[in-house]
């Protein structure tokens, strides 16, 4: 029986293409990992409605005697989605070179969709009211208890965050493990020593990204938050559609994924405005 094959292959393509992209973009995003993810791919619209519940105090009762009611205030959050988007376009010619070209158009795509996520939600961090710092002002341990403290006294609940430019961290680094500055260290200063890897200071876990801006005065607005201070309603997680071109002898591969980001609650987030300059 003689052997068949078949000569389309685009199917194939474009999974390998859609599982490298996604396991890319899954990878490489920090901010998606550390905000709300509200997942509205089955709701109608393009906005959601975020409640947000005032607090109530409670007090001391009388025996024999009714209690009063509270109330229960109110307010909400609105976050929109829209289209985020990114194409390639992969010649025949390159299909037929050596190498991977779709693993590595894949990956090419998976870091750009990452990157805008975040940078869409790290640019958020400039609309917390509550800001430490100031240009040229180098980032030290002691600004994150400043802001450990602040969320505390905001009754922040959940886990603590950082995110920083790593020049932003390289600072507080530097202070950690310099001798005599912190004799008390321990396994930080060997762990900055060793590996680099900041850890958790003052119960914060700190992060560094290369999406946080440095400014033309060789700043940059990190922050430090818990999940409930910034959201991301996802409407539809990326996914890559391919289009021939025939006169091109080319296809093109499309990212598109459908989201918005938001702030949800101010007071559970601190801007750190530090110098971002080695």
């Amino acid at each position: 029986m003689a052997a068949t094959t078949t000569t389309t292959v685009d199917d194939l393509f474009v999974n390998i293409v859609a599982g490298q992209a996604r396991h890319t973009a899954e990878e490489a995003s920090i901010m998606r990992n550390l905000v709300t993810i509200y997942d509205i791919g089955s709701q109608a619209g393009k906005t959601i409605q975020v409640p947000k519940y005032g607090s109530v105090s409670a007090a001391a009762l009388t025996e024999g005697t009714d209690m009063s009611s509270t109330a229960v205030s109110t307010s909400s959050v609105a976050v929109t989605v829209a289209e985020v988007g990114v194409q390639a376009v992969v010649t025949d010619m390159a299909l037929m070179g050596t190498g991977n070209v779709a693993l590595e158009v894949g990956t090419v795509l998976g870091n750009a969709m990452a990157r805008k996520m975040d940078q869409d939600l790290i640019a958020l961090f400039d609309g917390f009211a509550t800001s430490l710092g100031a240009t040229t002002t180098e980032l030290t341990a002691d600004y994150l208890f400043q802001a450990a403290a602040t969320l505390q006294a905001n009754k922040a609940m959940g886990r603590y965050v950082g995110v920083f430019h790593p020049y932003q961290t390289y600072n507080l680094k530097k202070s950690l493990t310099a001798a005599g500055v912190n004799p008390n260290g321990g396994v930080l200063q060997n762990e900055a020593m060793v590996s680099g890897f900041v850890g958790r200071i003052a119960g914060i876990d700190i992060f560094e990204s290369a999406n946080v801006t440095v400014d033309g005065s060789g700043d940059a607005k990190g922050a430090i938050f818990t999940a409930e201070a910034l959201c991301m309603a996802m409407k539809k997680d990326f996914t890559i559609e391919t289009q021939r071109d025939a006169s091109l002898r080319a296809t093109e591969m499309n990212a598109v994924a459908v989201y918005g980001v938001g702030e949800l609650d101010d007071s559970y987030g601190v801007e750190m405005y530090f110098d971002a300059g080695l």
